[in-house]
């Protein structure tokens, strides 16, 4: 019986070391993918209501992670939505919509509320929020309500608002 395990161990260890694994292909699997973002841009352009804020000339050690964007069946509270890794992998997104800006703002930045102070952006006001969650920069206009959110501190944030640029498509 000792003999019959030790033939099975020499076996399973000659497997081991001669069939190839690789280690690093299980990570590659858990990394975050990169995605193209120019064509949901231009769409989300053509069919939102207001003009839809995307950032331009960011570095590109910003990487985008998801986009979309949902139109609403009664015309009202589409929403777009762009999330991207700064840095530092932290996250950061843009949210958008003419949607009732308090349920908005609320549901994008998973509770945050209020916080005090105010950021400065491009000569532009924008509202802090802080959550246990996310931090956010929120900025009103009539018919659209921005959002800038993630885990990045207000700084990235703050560099990921300045880099928006809204157009209609």
């Amino acid at each position: 019986m000792v003999l019959s395990l030790a033939v099975i161990g020499v076996l399973v260890g000659a497997i081991y070391f001669f069939i190839p694994h690789d280690d690093s292909a299980s990570a590659e699997k858990n990394a975050v993918k990169t995605v193209d973002t120019r064509v949901e841009i231009l769409t989300a352009r053509r069919a939102a209501p207001y003009p839809v804020a995307a950032p331009e000339g960011l570095p590109k050690t910003w990487r985008a992670t998801s986009v979309s964007y949902k139109a609403s069946s009664d015309g009202k509270g589409g929403a777009w939505h762009l999330g991207m890794l700064d840095p530092e992998q932290e996250y950061a997104a843009v949210e958008q919509s003419d949607a009732p800006a308090q349920q908005f703002i609320r549901d994008v930045t998973l509770g945050a509320s209020k916080a005090e102070g105010q950021q400065a952006v491009d000569g532009k006001k924008w509202d802090r929020y802080k959550g246990d969650t996310y931090r956010a920069l929120v900025h009103q206009e009539p018919g659209v309500t921005t959002v800038v959110t993630g885990t990045a501190p207000y700084g990235r944030l703050a560099e990921l608002a300045a880099a928006l640029v809204a157009k209609k498509g």
